[in-house]
């Protein structure tokens, strides 16, 4: 390649240049075209890295390097980044970093695949084949679309081009601080517990609880939560993947078929779908009510997300799994159980 480059020396430097000169620019070139070369190569071994076998117990186990690492049955699956790249990732968040956009230059596609890294090795994105995982991560990432859109007044691109637009609350109308909870979360001196994240989080018991659960210290600094790109995504991800009650589905179970209804969910019109995953991380606030906007915005970010991921809309089911408008709560009553509530 170095060879066929330099016969075009005399076209990118001209044929008037000195021969010693044009020598010495050959030699450059040649230097950058190696140099080039060694880091495609470089990149390309990082994202082959060899797959990692042994049993365990007779369980087949499995190790990816750095994305799926810790001898895990899933890690024998695809990574993330095996079937979902930075383009389209580009292609589903396109208008985040546009100027009118309220958190330009923060989310990346790199923040993301670092945090889901943390939860690939227990089945997030990499539960089942390769249609169930595409289904599973463009549900999470409708989910943080809708959630973090600004396209609502926006007419060019529609809401659904304007994912990722925020990390935090950007007119709060209150300190999110409850009292209820000053033995278990107090809340901290000028700490203030408004939305932020790929999955806003409020109030000063989810802060703490994620605070526990994540080992940062979000209580007394709530605002990590829009400071960090890669810890914004790790919170969302454990809401996900983390039932709110125990025996209760996570939304990660819902959407990879571990989840049996029961007969009282049955008779709740809980079933298993997409849909359910509204009920899981939003309850009563958007469930229960009819068909509102609420509700069918997530919706078509999701069904939005499935066509320019490749999978196609057809995959996400019958429309009585997609939606959420007759499901009773799984939490009745209260509004502020769920962290993104």
């Amino acid at each position: 390649m170095c060879k066929i480059i330099c016969s075009y020396n005399s076209i990118l430097f001209g044929h008037k240049s000195p021969l010693s000169q044009r020598k010495m620019e050959t030699k450059h070139m040649c230097l950058l075209v190696m140099t080039l070369l060694f880091m495609i190569v470089s990149i390309t071994d990082a994202d082959t890295s060899p797959v990692l076998v042994k049993k365990v117990k007779g369980k087949k186990v499995c190790d990816q390097g750095w994305e799926c690492k810790g001898w895990s049955e899933y890690c024998c699956n695809l990574t993330i980044s095996q079937y979902f790249d930075y383009y389209q990732f580009e292609n589903l968040f396109s208008k985040r970093n546009s100027p009118v956009a309220h958190a330009v230059g923060f989310w990346d596609f790199k923040s993301f695949i670092t945090a889901s890294a943390i939860y690939q090795p227990l089945g997030f994105g990499t539960t089942g084949n390769k249609t169930t995982q595409m289904l599973e991560i463009a549900a999470f990432l409708a989910h943080v679309g809708s959630q973090t859109s600004c396209g609502y007044g926006v007419v060019t691109g529609g809401p659904t081009a304007w994912g990722l637009c925020y990390n935090k609350e950007m007119s709060p109308m209150q300190d999110y601080c409850d009292d209820n909870y000053k033995y278990t979360y107090p809340c901290a001196p000028g700490a203030l517990y408004f939305g932020r994240g790929a999955l806003p989080v409020f109030w000063n018991y989810n802060y703490g609880y994620l605070a526990d659960c994540l080992k940062v210290d979000l209580l007394h600094h709530p605002e990590y939560l829009e400071q960090n790109a890669t810890l914004a995504f790790q919170a969302a991800i454990f809401q996900w993947i983390t039932p709110l009650k125990k025996g209760q589905p996570s939304a990660h179970d819902i959407m990879v078929g571990n989840w049996k209804p029961t007969k009282n969910d049955t008779a709740a019109h809980r079933v298993p779908g997409f849909g359910t995953t509204m009920n899981i991380l939003y309850g009563e606030r958007t469930c229960g009510k009819g068909d509102i906007d609420d509700m069918n915005t997530i919706i078509t970010h999701f069904l939005y997300y499935l066509d320019l991921m490749g999978v196609g809309r057809e995959q996400a089911g019958p429309h009585e799994v997609l939606t959420c408008a007759e499901q009773k709560p799984f939490n009745p009553s209260t509004t502020k159980d769920s962290a993104s509530s």
